[in-house]
């Protein structure tokens, strides 16, 4: 996706180090590499196939990166399936972002060294292995020895943890103490903004559509947990004792957004930015107009062709020496290898699931 592209200025302006660190995976390119691709439009699981190259050899300028982990997100699956906002141009590779370990480098390639960990930033990451120019790859700081599973949760840092950020910062001055409610609370960004709130003293209503999420969103921070239904902004006001909500986020829609809606406090602002329920939502335009209720929109692709160099540098700055600490992290539900990507997006795309599919090449 070109929006994920970045420039050399920028990963140079960042002042990453190209220093190696332990991953615990084995380095060494197979004779054959499997990749990705789709042909046309339709259910993932069907349109997917897979693939197998000999390694190329590189051009000019060009970096070889062997992918480590690479995650399935919903946008992933909806970009297939002809439900995106960006419309795939076919025969196209599958996968928007992961982290790799650069194994060449072109003589002509500017920054980028052997053995360094980089965030794999052009898409195409449901592979072995990459080959792009080095400005398709943002190289990560010096950090000491990484556990795998350190290693995978940076594979995931470029969409869900940014999206959780600019969230919070984005459309409300939050202040210590203040409320904000979010559906979908167990997904992978929900996940997020508990942690990211819970740091700055935000308290967060979760709202989730099935039992037996509690003790998990507790533990990442959550300070209520409630189950959508007709009385959700009763049960919100219940839980907040009255005190106002100033910000909403749902990627649900439908009577999702309806009732979040209906709980914020004057002035309160809600976001959408996933529609999960296939459905629209509908707005009481006297209660908006009465209470100045504010609808915003997120689309993270966006931003990411609009946002400055500096504001990117900020996000990134913000987000990688949390996951790289274990203060951030998403769950990971199940990981598959390139050859079984038709399982992979099979299980992602099912209601129930503990956390994030990866796609990780060498698993066993």
């Amino acid at each position: 996706m070109k929006y994920f592209a970045l420039t050399m200025t920028w990963a140079a302006c960042l002042g990453f180090a190209v220093l190696s660190q332990a991953d615990g995976h084995n380095g060494t390119a197979p004779a054959m590499l499997q990749y990705t691709e789709f042909n046309e439009i339709g259910n993932p699981a069907d349109v997917l196939t897979v693939k197998e190259e000999a390694s190329q050899a590189l051009q000019s300028g060009e970096v070889r990166v062997r992918v480590l982990a690479a995650p399935i997100n919903p946008s992933d699956l909806l970009q297939i399936a002809g439900q995106y906002g960006v419309e795939a141009i076919l025969p196209a590779k599958a996968g928007s972002e992961g982290v790799g370990r650069v194994i060449e480098v072109a003589p002509e390639a500017a920054y980028l060294k052997v053995g360094q960990l980089v965030l794999i930033l052009g898409g195409g990451t449901w592979r072995d292995e990459v080959v792009a120019p080095e400005a398709g790859f943002l190289p990560l700081p010096e950090m000491g020895p990484l556990s795998a599973e350190v290693i995978e949760q940076l594979g995931m840092s470029v969409v869900n943890p940014v999206t959780a950020l600019l969230m919070l910062d984005s459309f409300v001055e939050l202040s210590e103490g203040q409320w904000i409610v979010q559906s979908a609370a167990n997904s992978a960004v929900g996940g997020y903004v508990i942690q990211l709130a819970k740091q700055r003293g935000i308290k967060t209503i979760n709202v989730v559509r099935r039992e037996g999420l509690d003790e998990e969103l507790y533990a990442k921070g959550g300070d209520v947990v409630l189950i959508d239904g007709p009385d959700l902004a009763e049960q919100i006001a219940h839980a907040t004792g009255g005190e106002p909500v100033a910000l909403a986020l749902d990627p649900v829609g439908g009577d999702t957004y309806t009732r979040l809606t209906n709980s914020l406090g004057v002035g309160g602002t809600i976001v959408a930015y996933g529609m999960l329920s296939g459905k629209a939502a509908t707005l009481n335009t006297g209660m908006a107009i009465f209470k100045d209720i504010r609808n915003r929109s997120f689309w993270l692709a966006k931003w990411y062709e609009s946002a400055t160099l500096l504001e990117k540098q900020a996000a990134f700055g913000s987000i990688i020496p949390l996951i790289a600490s274990r203060v951030l992290k998403a769950n990971v539900d199940s990981r598959f290898s390139v050859a079984d990507i038709k399982q992979a997006v099979t299980r992602a795309a099912q209601d129930g699931r503990n956390g994030k599919v990866l796609i990780v090449p060498n698993v066993q």
